[in-house]
């Protein structure tokens, strides 16, 4: 079923048109992704479709009564609520109808004509009540929102912190927890994944996919629409073209679109040169004049084929180191990460980068990914460990806060600067190469926006000829089609790359291994990103591995670094484990405090005769059972598991 659909819309401003003859359709179960570059026209087209402007021709339709959710780019909730009330607020109608069910209660309890009508109506508005409440999620409102809540990284201390004292990337990810809590038919988001770590992405892909209503969303990660979407629709040159498939098979098939487009446009064209060739050289011969005028009536009457339309203006970005490092180009070794001896964000961290790898690092937010570069750049000083770079190593440095740029200076003096003995248009060419034209180059940095920031960190980056890149987060602001631009300049640079990111689909095209960031140290994957989610696995099984590790024949100095660093691992591994069984401990005593709770429910007179609610609570006594049998396993495993490490 066709639950909105835009026909034939167009948008224009000042007499330009802007996009027009743009259609679509969302069915009920939809599962679409929006794509297109930056400035193509996809926010104006979501504004249409949930009906904050109309087009200029047209129209937008959806069924009534539809229940539409529409999350802007970057929109943080705003409130003067806790965490919690503010998620509560989304289940204001199922409060309301417990409310009534709770008065409709103490009017049944204290009626005292059993046989009258009016109690016999009482009691069907109850049970319609209690099944409305029911298809209403009212029985387990409380636990959808701390599941919601723990997805998104808020663990039970935020619930009584007021929304207006997070951060705006916190609050941006409660929007989208809200959005979803209030499960509309039709879910719109514009860029959910930014201000997410990777275990929030994945935690949101599988609530997408499981979501019961229709989804439209407009994103730049790539691996994410992979995973959730099914259809896909791309704007670009004022067109939207549809797909069939995820992000990659859309890929895939227009490729062979705009090769097919131009194969029968390079075909025509060959034809009409030949047609009008015959007629230049025939038409003034009296022995082929008829010849000639009838190839020109076929000219008129051709219907000629448009050639593909495929957007040009994508950056050139190269990177090209001049002079060769040593083989060993970073060793970080038994590093204490954080800002002060009272901030340790992790430790031990050790890491190797050998020369023209290209070694992606992992982690949570807030593990400290961005202050490992900043202390690998002597930014910030070295609590205790060791770093070293290698020989002859030359560092060029993306920095995703953009501070290395001057707010005040012009895109060209901006690079100019920097490199004065190169002539002025062979800046602009450079510049040109990145995007950067015209009246562009007199921009001030300032004036720019996130996007035209990154390519200009960019363009600096490419000219300063260094052997290893350390870039931090050097996707953010990139559109797709700028972000595999990127991949290709980086696969096919002659260093070395150390990067951060949280687009798993750029790390699985730049990286050969990944390096992930821990409170409790670093763990090392000879691999891409699905590598490194296939390889990782939980202390009890590398407890077992380290368990079954036999030691070879080295040398006493060969062996003692041996020992030394299974020493470590095995440090590291028994915090982690030891972290995990503390919280299954406290899981477990909540839930026993739960069923403690409903035992006396259960054993309370007044409900003696009330079978429904006895059933109710029953079941959910019953789900407390079951939960604390897999948690009693698993502590079972974890205790097992510390005590072999303690070993």
């Amino acid at each position: 079923m066709i639950i909105l659909q835009a026909s034939d819309v167009a948008r224009r401003f000042s007499g330009v048109t802007f996009f027009e003859h743009i259609s679509m359709q969302v069915g009920d179960k939809a599962r679409i992704g929006l794509v297109g570059r930056n400035g193509a026209g996809k926010s104006t087209l979501l504004k249409m479709l949930i009906g904050e402007t109309q087009p200029d021709e047209g129209e937008v339709s959806m069924k009534k009564g539809i229940k539409l959710a529409y999350l802007a780019q970057n929109s943080g909730l705003d409130s003067d609520l806790s965490v919690y009330n503010e998620m509560l607020t989304a289940f204001d109608a199922v409060i309301k109808l417990e409310a009534q069910m709770r008065e409709m209660e103490a009017q049944i309890a204290s009626a005292d004509d059993y046989e009258s009508e009016s109690y016999q109506k009482l009691l069907a508005n109850y049970d319609q009540a209690q099944h409305d409440f029911e298809q209403m999620n009212g029985y387990a409102y409380d636990a959808t929102i701390r599941g919601v809540l723990h997805g998104f990284g808020f663990d039970e201390s935020f619930y009584d912190r007021k929304v207006s004292t997070l951060s705006g990337g916190q609050r941006t990810r409660l929007a989208i927890a809200k959005q979803l809590l209030e499960t509309p038919d039709l879910l719109i988001l514009d860029e959910p994944t930014n201000h997410l770590d990777m275990e929030t992405l994945a935690w949101l892909e599988q609530y997408l996919q499981n979501y019961q209503g229709a989804l439209l969303i407009v994103s730049h990660d790539r691996y994410f629409l992979d995973r959730v979407v099914n259809e896909i629709y791309d704007m670009h040159s004022g067109v939207l073209d549809h797909y069939t498939g995820n992000y990659s098979q859309f890929m895939h098939e227009k490729e062979v679109k705009i090769l097919s487009e131009q194969k029968a446009y390079d075909k025509q064209q060959g034809e009409i040169a030949k047609l009008e060739d015959f007629v230049a050289k025939n038409i003034v011969r009296a022995s082929t004049t008829k010849r000639a005028r009838s190839r020109r009536k076929q000219l008129e009457r051709m219907q000629k084929i448009e050639p593909p339309k495929n957007e040009t203006g994508v950056a050139h970005i190269t990177f090209s180191a001049k002079e060769e490092s040593g083989n060993e180009v970073l060793r970080v070794n038994d590093l204490t990460l954080g800002y002060d001896p009272l901030t340790v964000l992790a430790d031990p961290v050790n890491i190797e980068v050998d020369k023209q790898h290209a070694v992606a690092l992992v982690g949570p937010n807030g593990v400290g990914k961005s202050t490992l570069i900043k202390t690998i750049l002597k930014q910030i000083p070295i609590i205790s460990g060791d770093i070293k770079l290698g020989a002859n190593v030359k560092v060029g440095y993306y920095d995703q806060e953009q501070q290395t740029l001057d707010e005040k200076k012009t895109v060209l003096a901006t690079i100019w600067d920097e490199h004065p003995l190169l002539p002025e248009k062979d800046i602009r060419s450079i510049l040109g190469s990145f995007m950067f034209s015209g009246e562009a180059v007199d921009k001030k940095v300032s004036a720019l926006s996130g996007g035209e920031r990154a390519r200009l960190l960019l363009t600096k980056l490419s000219m300063e000829s260094a052997n290893f890149l350390i870039l931090d987060e050097p996707t953010n602001h990139l559109d797709i089609d700028s972000r595999e631009v990127l991949e290709t300049a980086l696969n096919e640079y002659n260093g070395t790359i150390f990067f951060v990111s949280h687009d798993r689909y750029f790390i699985n095209e730049v990286a050969s291994e990944i390096v992930e960031l821990t409170p409790t140290g670093t763990n090392f994957f000879d691999g891409d990103y699905d590598y490194y989610l296939e390889k990782r696995v939980d202390p009890a099984e590398i407890a077992a591995q380290a368990n079954a590790s036999e030691p070879v024949d080295v040398t006493n100095e060969q062996k003692s670094k041996t020992e030394m660093a299974d020493r470590k691992q095995r440090q590291r591994e028994l915090r982690k484990a030891q972290r995990e069984l503390t919280a299954v401990e406290d899981k477990i005593a909540e839930l026993e405090s739960q069923k403690e709770s409903l035992s006396t429910q259960l054993n309370d007179p007044d409900l003696a005769t009330d079978v429904a609610k006895l059933t109710e609570l029953s079941n959910e006594a019953q789900g407390i059972d079951d939960n604390l049998a897999e948690l009693e396993e698993r502590w079972t495993d974890l205790s097992m598991a510390v005590e072999e490490l303690e070993v």
